[in-house]
């Protein structure tokens, strides 16, 4: 249930992620939403490492996946403009 709930909880911080982090991206609303879920599952891990989340079943809330989607949606920005650059 944590992995179904991580994958929701992902698409809603991919979505808001856009919204505050706007501009033009090369994978369109699919790759933001996608790198939403990517932060969500980064957020879980870092919260279990840190000791955060005390429970195993214990996920992200929707802060820590959005930073983590806003962190991710840098790296890739960063990444796409280099490469276009290059």
């Amino acid at each position: 249930m944590e992995f179904i709930w991580t994958l929701i909880v992902g698409l809603v911080a991919g979505v808001l992620a856009k919204l505050v982090m706007p501009g033009k991206d090369a994978g369109g609303v699919i790759a933001t939403m996608l790198l939403g879920i990517a932060g969500s599952f980064v957020a879980a891990f870092l919260g279990r490492a840190l000791g955060w989340y005390s429970h195993v079943n214990e996920g992200p809330g929707i802060i820590a996946s959005i930073l983590g989607a806003l962190v991710l949606l840098g790296i890739y920005r960063l990444a796409v403009n280099r490469g276009m650059r290059a």
